[in-house]
């Protein structure tokens, strides 16, 4: 599955516990009629891959969906769920790129001169 939209925050890494793992979020925000704000964590060495990132950046991350299941100490069972990911690339949009080029104004064109009303038929069909 991926996520498109533009990063809106790119938290720092956060340690925990003694085994030394590292979760780093990231919110980016869904360009559609309803936007989204999606947090997606990334963990251990996936961490680095936010570091060429930056906020308000256009980005397709390929995520995970996971969930999992907590008894607590009353016997209530709880399910968690989480978006995880594990590939990020910016995305340029196609007039950034230079893919496509402006269109000049229409007051950029000469208006023609030497127009002669006798050749509007000249089609060979």
């Amino acid at each position: 599955m991926e996520v498109q939209g533009r990063i809106k925050v790119i938290g720092e890494t956060q340690t925990f516990g003694n085994n030394g793992f590292r979760k780093r979020e990231v919110v980016v925000t869904t360009e559609e009629q309803y936007p989204q704000h999606i947090s997606i964590e990334f963990v251990q060495d996936k961490t680095d891959l936010l570091n060429n990132y930056q906020e308000g950046q256009q980005v397709k991350i390929n995520i995970n969906l996971r969930g999992r299941e907590w008894v607590n100490p009353q016997g209530e069972t709880k399910y968690f769920n989480s978006i995880q990911g594990w590939r990020i690339e910016a995305i340029q949009s196609e007039a950034a790129s230079g893919d496509i080029p402006p269109v000049p104004p229409a007051e950029a064109f000469e208006p023609v001169s030497d127009l002669n009303e006798d050749d509007h038929d000249d089609l060979p069909f």
